[in-house]
Formats: structure tokens, C-alpha cells, sequence
């Protein structure tokens, strides 16, 4: 069997490499006898502002010598995908797609489903087009459409599904709405593949002192960042950002390969962030973390992962200070995970392969259909 997986694989972003590169691995173990593929479905837009980003010069947090290394990044992931992702040729639309001859197509995670983001809008993303024998969804999220009317085309094109899942709460809500059927709750795919340990010169000179992790906190107020800096050196910590930089930071931490990012998480002593996936390793190294997000779908996202696992409200304390003992009672969050990650590995196993699925964890292809075209 020939096993696709189609999701926001290009974009120069650490959780999106390593949300696809978990989903790969996983399929690998689980049909250990097939083949995986990663669909290298380009969308040029998406791909052309993505990499423009990175040209971005922010005089008052960054240097010439730091933004001479951002701009480079997006090297350092092509050359990671390259290296990790097993890719076919590129192809640009469902008729390319569906010549790779794959047996089943998986859709997801992230995004994917976000029918308002106009750079990465594609009714691929909803099976449209694709005419393999299974096209399943995992773990796809609604982004900024949550509670937005769904276009007609995005339900007709959903039609197309013979098992459905979702990563939250909105996802399942949209799927419902669009197609009459409720889909199983997943997990994100970095929680059912470790990454793997990294320990070369870069990362020991990086983590040398105990230090603060800072990742993507947008839009954060410069004296509420500066407190919280203020603070952490003041009681001996090193601050630095995972893949980024500012002058308040104690060292120069980018140019990393997705490895490495999430490296820096195993090893850091606590975590400020306002990204999903900067929340999601921070949850998987059972770190103390908070969370200062200010675009709305991240607050979203991001609220709903936090109360999926019942760890609660984690926004920034308006002191900044550090909390040494802003502690998580890990062994109850992981009780969660764990049957979490079981639901959905059996979920992948049932929906990729085919098999009937009893009660509502999984919907099969006759039990989608019946519903959605009655």
C-alpha cells in the first residue's frame, strides 16, 4: 500500500516540520510493510510569503549580524526536509496528486482546514479531486475559521472523506456542520513520535547555564518582556529564544534545525511562549511554562489544547516574574495523553487501513457516506 500525507510540509516553521515529520514516522510504524510518502503539494503563494518573512528587519529587538543569520533559516529547513521527509515530486494540483497512484491519502494536521487563510486556501485539503481508495483527515484544525460559515464548495468537497478526525473541539464542530458527522478527537502527531535526543556543539554551548526559553510571545509589551528578562538573569538564568532573537537574550540562538529547537525545550528551565507547538513541547517535556499569545486563533488553539489535558489558564502573570515553583501536576496531564494517543493510533490504524470501526470513535467509508449523502 501507498500511504500520502498532504500538510503544510513547506512552510519554514519548527512545529510544522516536526508535526509532519511525527505523522510520517508514526505511519511508518504502524504499516511497517507499506510505503509513506510526503505529498510535496506546493502552493506557490503560501511558500513565496512564508520565505519573505524571514527578510524582515526588526530594528528594535534585532542586530544586522542576527538578521544576516534569520535570513537564512529557510535554508536550514529545505535542507531538513530534504534529509527527513520521504517527498515525491512536486505536484501542484489533485490530477498531479492522484497520478502518484497512492492507496491513501492522509490530510493533516495543522491548518489545513483553515478555508480563510487566503495564502494557503486549497480545496485539496478537503479531498477534492483526489480519487484514492481511502482519504482520511488527522488531526486537522480550523484555525482562524472557527465559527465561520462554511463555504458551500468546502462541503461538497468533504464529501470525499472516508474517515474523519479532528485535533480540537472547533475542527469537530466544523466537520459536523459541514458533513452531518462528528469526528473522533486525535492528537497532535508530535505526541505520538519522540523526537530525537540532540547533543552537538551548538546546543552545549547554548544550554552551558540553566536559562528561560523564550518562543514567538507576539505581541507581547516590551516592559513585560523586559521584567520577565530582568527577573530571570537576576536570579541566574540564561535567556534565550528558541529560533529567535532579541538583544535582551543572553546568547544568539538561531539558524536551528527542528531538532534542535525542540532540544531546547528538553533542556530548558522554564518556558514562555504564545505559539500551539511551543505550548505542545513544553507539555512534552513536562516543563513549567506560560503563555502570552495575542493572535486570536492562537488563543484558541492554544486554550483548547490547555483544556483538553486539564492544565488550565497559563497566561503570563502581569508581575513577570519568574516562577520557580509554577509547577503542573504532570502525572495526571499524562493519564490524559496517554489514552489520547492510544484513540489515535487506533484511530490511524483502523481509518488507513480500511478496517469497520465499532461505535463513534472512528466513522468508516459507508458509515460517511450514508450519512453525508443522505
Amino acid at each position: 500500500m501507498k500511504i500520502g500525507i498532504i500538510t503544510h510540509h513547506c512552510i519554514n516553521n519548527y512545529g510544522a516540520f516536526l508535526q509532519g515529520w511525527a505523522l510520517q514516522e508514526k505511519l511508518k510504524a504502524l504499516f511497517p510493510n507499506d510505503e509513506v510518502y510526503m505529498i510535496n503539494y506546493i502552493i506557490p503563494k503560501q511558500n513565496i510569503i512564508n520565505i519573505g518573512g524571514f527578510f524582515r528587519f526588526y530594528p528594535g529587538s534585532e542586530t544586522p549580524v542576527s538578521w544576516l543569520n534569520k535570513i537564512t533559516q529557510p535554508a536550514v529547513f529545505s535542507k531538513t526536509r530534504k534529509k527527513y521527509y520521504n517527498m515525491t515530486k512536486a505536484v501542484y494540483n489533485a490530477e498531479q496528486i492522484n497520478a502518484l497512484g497512492m492507496d491513501c491519502v492522509v490530510i493533516g494536521s495543522d491548518e489545513v482546514w483553515n478555508y480563510l487563510d487566503p495564502k494557503s486556501y486549497s480545496l485539496i485539503k478537503f479531498s477534492a479531486g483526489l480519487n484514492a481508495k481511502r482519504i482520511i483527515s488527522y488531526a486537522p484544525s480550523v484555525g482562524k475559521s472557527t465559527g465561520v460559515p462554511i463555504p458551500d464548495e468546502v462541503k461538497e468537497a468533504m464529501r470525499g472523506f472516508t474517515a474523519v478526525s479532528a485535533r480540537d473541539v472547533s475542527s469537530q464542530d466544523m466537520c459536523e456542520r459541514a458533513i452531518g458527522v462528528k469526528p473522533v478527537l486525535v492528537c497532535d502527531p508530535t505526541f505520538l513520535t519522540p523526537t530525537p535526543r540532540v547533543d552537538n556543539e551548538k546546543i552545549r554551548r547554548l544550554t552551558k547555564k540553566p536559562y528561560i526559553l523564550f518562543y514567538y510571545c507576539n505581541g507581547i509589551p516590551q516592559e513585560l518582556k523586559e521584567k520577565i528578562i530582568f527577573d530571570a538573569k537576576r536570579k541566574g538564568y540564561a535567556v534565550i529564544g528558541a529560533g529567535e532573537y532579541d538583544k535582551l537574550y543572553s546568547d544568539m540562538s538561531i539558524r536551528l534545525t527542528s531538532f534542535e529547537w525542540a532540544e531546547l525545550y528538553r533542556r530548558a528551565e522554564y518556558v514562555y511562549t504564545g505559539t500551539f507547538h511551543g505550548a505542545v513541547f513544553s507539555i512534552l517535556n513536562r516543563k513549567s511554562f506560560r503563555v502570552y499569545a495575542s493572535i486570536e486563533s492562537r488563543v484558541k488553539k492554544i486554550s483548547a489544547l490547555l483544556d483538553q489535558f486539564g492544565i488550565g489558564n497559563r497566561d503570563i502573570i502581569r508581575d513577570g516574574v519568574v516562577q520557580e515553583s509554577d509547577s503542573i501536576d504532570y502525572d495526571r496531564v499524562y493519564q490524559r495523553i496517554d489514552k489520547l494517543r492510544a484513540d489515535s493510533e487506533e484511530y490511524l490504524l483502523r481509518a488507513v487501513s480500511g478496517r469497520a470501526v465499532e461505535g463513534e470513535k472512528v466513522h468508516d467509508t459507508k458509515q460517511i457516506r450514508s450519512e453525508v449523502l443522505s
